[in-house]
Formats: structure tokens, sequence, C-alpha cells
């Protein structure tokens, strides 16, 4: 996304790095004006809503102007820095020496990364980066755009008791204008926030969050005279606090969730399982040749039993469209497992887990886990998932009642495994056991499928050989 100006300058925009995605915040520029870049050369870092990408620049020059300090985030398709190409970049090195001012004052402040921390020839891959080793300014806060001001003032009016106010119908996606319907909402009173005067789930949430305590009316004439008191400034107790942020990546959780649970109506079920031959079989597939340098631990053989259930139970795999009221059954399984990092909870997916032997999987297992903590995960991996495990039992606990990741019908909990007294062959004896909960959309998903595929697990991983008969 580029654009050729007077002068041999071309201005970088902002490229969409993900499956839709409408913005991105700067989190660090590794560029200064007047440095010189190349083709490839990685000129900063963005944050998307899912997952942190450096960006390249598609040609060589000199940086001219930064449009946009560190912290702000900007939309989609808008340019971000201005570079002098060919003669223009002749010319623009000699006044950047010159006149080694900052080109805009709102890019005065933003501190020059040292020299070492400049990428040189960096192949233009964009690919998900992690945590910035640097802190950023808190991001600026978004004035909204023309359509939002023309509504606000429409809807103003109209409350002001101005008579009625003629307005074209909100516009609004199907699952927003859901959300709207089920939280009691008028889309009409709504103040859009989104380009071109879309209405976003977040409008929906703030229309239906509690208004501000009105002010008391005026003191009577007679004392206006009299100065106003100063209004008490808010202030937060810093040694006792600390506010952070909501955005990138938790701010897509908190919102997907919360429309999660607000569409799709949850069931889970559960269920303890005695996985004492699981763990048996786990010990000895890492004496396996055909294992060897992966990781195999029981989350593999408990995905691979989830998979195995879904062939002999293929409705579960499944989703929901609003919009054409249809279920939309999946005939490839794109397994998301759920992982924690510093930036927050991500599920990245396994493309076609339903075809992967069980080394193959282990190996994609194995690369998801470690591309995930080093916080390389890329937009494109946490997209098109249709089932999902999270493994809360890392964290020591029993199970829980997970929430479906938007799109999916099904996700499977974990729980810890442990030794506990289980009656087995008549006696009573310490077995490994775990409990597991399946989360099931019940618009598609009805009691009986939900019950087949979790008990199918659970026999699977009580008798592992079966992976062999039903896979």
């Amino acid at each position: 996304m580029t654009t050729m100006t007077e002068g041999s300058v071309r201005e970088f925009k902002m490229p969409d790095v993900g499956e839709g995605l409408t913005e991105a915040e700067i989190l660090k520029w590794y560029v200064q004006p007047g440095d010189t870049v190349t083709d490839g050369q990685i000129v900063c870092e963005v944050e998307t809503a899912k997952a942190a990408v450096e960006l390249p620049i598609p040609y060589d020059g000199v940086v001219r102007e930064l449009h946009f300090p560190e912290g702000t985030t900007v939309d989609v398709g808008t340019s971000i820095i201005a570079v002098a190409v060919g003669d223009g970049a002749a010319a623009a090195a000699p006044a950047q020496e010159a006149a080694p001012e900052p080109a805009q004052a709102s890019v005065a402040d933003a501190p020059a990364p040292a020299e070492e921390e400049k990428p040189q020839g960096r192949q233009p891959v964009l690919v998900g980066y992690g945590v910035a080793t640097s802190s950023t300014r808190r991001r600026p806060r978004k004035s909204p755009g023309a359509p939002a001001q023309e509504a606000s003032a429409a809807i103003q009016a109209e409350m002001n008791g101005h008579g009625p106010v003629t307005r074209e119908r909100p516009l609004a996606k199907p699952p927003v204008r859901k959300l709207a319907k089920d939280l009691g909402v008028d889309l009409a009173t709504v103040v859009p926030s989104g380009p071109d005067g879309v209405i976003t789930r977040e409008d929906v949430h703030a229309a239906v969050a509690p208004a501000p305590a009105e002010a008391p009316e005026a003191a009577p004439a007679a004392a206006t005279s009299a100065p106003a008191a100063p209004a008490p400034a808010v202030s937060y107790d810093t040694a006792r606090e600390t506010r952070v942020p909501v955005k990138g990546v938790r701010k897509a959780t908190a919102a997907a969730m919360v429309g999660s649970a607000f569409t799709a109506p949850h069931v889970t079920e559960f269920v303890t399982v005695d996985v004492t031959r699981t763990m048996k079989l786990v010990e000895e597939l890492k004496q396996d040749k055909e294992f060897t340098g992966l990781r195999v631990n029981p989350l593999l053989l408990i995905a691979k039993a989830l998979l195995v259930a879904i062939r002999r139970n293929p409705d579960i795999n499944a989703s929901w469209d609003e919009a054409a009221q249809e279920i939309v059954v999946k005939h490839y399984v794109n397994l998301g497992i759920a992982a924690a990092t510093p930036r927050g909870l991500i599920v990245p997916n396994i493309k076609d887990a339903h075809a992967k032997t069980l080394p193959q999987l282990a190996e994609s297992l194995g690369e998801l886990v470690s591309t995930a903590r080093e916080g390389r995960t890329s937009p494109a991996a946490m997209q098109g998932g249709t089932v999902t495990i999270t493994n809360v039992g890392v964290f020591g606990v029993d199970t829980g009642t997970p929430i479906l990741n938007p799109g999916e019908s099904a996700i499977l909990a974990v729980g810890a495994i442990k030794l506990q007294p289980w009656v087995h062959k008549g006696k009573v004896k310490p077995r490994q056991v775990t409990t597991l909960a399946l989360s099931f959309d019940h618009r598609l998903v009805d009691g009986e499928l939900g019950s087949k595929v979790l008990a199918d697990v659970a026999a699977i991983l009580e008798q592992p050989k079966r992976l062999l008969t039903w896979a």
C-alpha cells in the first residue's frame, strides 16, 4: 500500500495485516526522519486485535516524515510514513542534516531507538512478533468521524424536542443487530464509531452502560452571582491501584467473549475419567523412535481423542450462520489450542488437524505452543478455527465452564491429572484421574450429540487402544 506524490516521495499506508482488521496501534518505530531505508527493512512494529506484527518498507529511500507517534491507533489505509525515493532521497538527506528538527510536532517527543535496534535487511515477511521490549505511550483517545458526529447531532436534536429527525436505517452487521436486539437497544439511538458510520459491538455495549449521574439543577437566580465552586477532580491512588489500558489482544478477547456469551446459548457437560492407561501410553511414545524430537504429552492424546470423537459425530463440528439462518457443518477440523501469553489469551489453530497422523499432530502442537510463547503467532494462525481445547489443568485447576470461541460450536476443557482413589476392577486403587468439561452451542448441538462426543473422548482416554480401532 504505497502512494506516489510530488517530489518523488512515497507514502506507506497502514496495511491490513490480518483478515478484515480495520486498525492497528503503532508500538515502536525502528526509524526516524533522515534515516536511510532499504527494500524489505522493518520500519515499525504494530499491534492489531490479533497479534503484534513487524512492517517492512517495500522500497529504498530516506525517511522524510513519521506521521504518527508510538502508541497511536491508525486506521488501515492511512499513510503512516513518508519516504523520499530516487532524486528526492538525495535531496532529503542534506536537508535533514541542515534542519535536524523533527518534521512534525506529533513525533517530536518520540524517543529515537538506538542504532543497534534498527533491523537492517530484514525479509518482508509479516509474522507475529510478541511483546515490545520498550514501553509505549498510552493510546490517544480517538475522536469520532464525520458520520458519527452527524448521527450524534441528529439524535441529540430529536431528544431536545426539535421534532422527529428523518434518518436512514442504521448501518450495522447482522451479529451487531442481533446483539442490540438481545440487549434491547434501539440502533437508531446508538452513536456509531466504525468507519463510514457503521455501528460496532462496542457502540452497542456503550449504549447499555449506565449513564453518569446528571449534575444537580442550577441554584436560584439570587445565588448565581457567587462564583461556582470548582468540581472536585477525580483522582486515583497510584500507589494502591494500577490502571491498564484495554487494547490489542485483551480488548479483542473481551469483546469476543461478551459476544459469544450473549449470542450462543451455552451448555456444559462434565465427566471424570481414569486416564492411567493414557499416561502409560504417553511414556511409551516418548521412547518410540517415530516420536524422537517431538513433544509427547497428555494433551497430544486428548487432542487425538477429540478428533476421533468428531469423526464419529461429525455434526459437532459446525457453526451457526445467523444471517442466513443455517447450520454450517465443516468437513475439516481446524483444532484450536488456547494459549496463555504475556499479551493475553490467544487461540491459534492447527489447520486440517483431522488429516494428520499422531506424529504429525505432535509436531504441529509443538510448533503452535513454541510460536505462541515467543509471541510470533500470526493473525492467519488464529483464523478459521472449528473446535477448541483449553488445558486449564496446567494451572492445577480441576475443570471449568469454558466460553465458546466465536464461530465455533464446541470447546473442551481439560482439568488437572491427579492421583486419586478409584474403584478399579472391584478394588479401590490409586489411579490417574482427570475431569473433562465440554461446552457447546445448544442451538445446533443438542444434549444427545454433546453427550456422545464427551463420552467418546472419555472412552478413548480410559482405553487408548480404541484410537486404533475407532480412528
